[in-house]
């Protein structure tokens, strides 16, 4: 994970406590969608490092729908934002309608929330259009000063932006799960391992390593961890990680300020805060 910026690790935890008790005020009266809106904008500014009123947009258009919210760099969407009530719960159909704006749009990078709950989703711009799950938090829960919810919440700000942070968690993600572990079971340093405490435990009986794979394969793992597109991919995968592991020589270990809006409107947040 890319090392946070100091500044950046200062804004959360003076920022975060501010926005979990706004939340918590809005949860309590039940707050509709538009109020929702105005504190998440508030969030996006005030914790993320956004313009709220250059880098957020409202209402985006994509082919006569809307989204709810934009986050727009340089004229460029980084992030399309759906926004549900603070009182509903997030739904895979929320996500669907979400999904169907990026792909109009060419724009990868999803975020869903209702203040309380956020999940940041990428979009597989293949056929049919899919999507990954990169991962969600609930906001009241986290620990401000915490090093993992600072990570995570690093993902969407503007700063993890410049550095392309997303893109680098999302890799290692996906180098983490079940197809990957099913070629990693069946590459061949594991599959001796296997042949070697197979011999131990059965007291030297001989048994080849392909022995060992054709049972893996048609016994123990599932066929669909073993089949398909995506398990060949992560076969493929796991060969060129060790083909890279053989050849490669040992090494030896060796700001962005957030922008800020000159207006000084009292945010919907703020009044939550003064009202409570």
């Amino acid at each position: 994970m890319v090392k946070i910026p100091k500044k950046v690790a200062e804004r959360f935890a003076k920022s975060i406590p501010k926005y979990q008790k706004v939340l918590k005020i809005a949860k309590d009266r039940d707050v509709n969608e538009s109020d929702t809106v105005s504190i998440i904008k508030d969030i996006l500014s005030e914790v993320f490092g956004y313009d709220k009123y250059l880098e957020v947009t409202g209402e985006f258009a994509i082919r006569g729908t809307y989204c709810d919210l934009a986050i727009k760099i340089d004229d460029k969407v980084q992030f399309l934002v759906e926004v549900k009530a603070i009182g509903i719960d997030l739904k895979e159909t929320h996500m669907r309608q979400a999904l169907d704006y990026g792909a109009n749009h060419g724009i990868q990078w999803i975020v869903l929330s209702n203040g309380i709950e956020w999940q940041l989703y990428r979009i597989r711009f293949e056929k049919p259009i899919n999507y990954d799950l990169v991962y969600s938090f609930d906001f009241t829960g986290i620990n401000a000063r915490g090093e993992k919810d600072r990570d995570n919440l690093f993902l969407i700000s503007k700063e993890g932006l410049a550095k392309n942070a997303r893109e680098e968690f999302y890799e290692k993600v996906q180098s983490v799960n079940r197809f990957i572990i099913g070629g990693l079971i069946l590459s061949e340093p594991t599959l001796s391992v296997l042949r070697r405490e197979l011999r131990k435990f059965s007291e030297g009986v001989k048994i080849d390593i392909d022995e060992i794979k054709t049972m893996v394969r048609s016994e123990v793992l599932k066929r669909e961890l073993v089949e398909g597109e995506e398990a060949e991919a992560a076969q493929a995968k796991v060969k060129k990680f060790y083909k890279k592991s053989r050849t490669r020589p040992k090494k030896q270990e060796k700001n962005q300020t957030p922008a800020s809006s000159a207006q000084d409107e009292v945010s919907f947040s703020d009044k939550l805060l003064k009202e409570s």
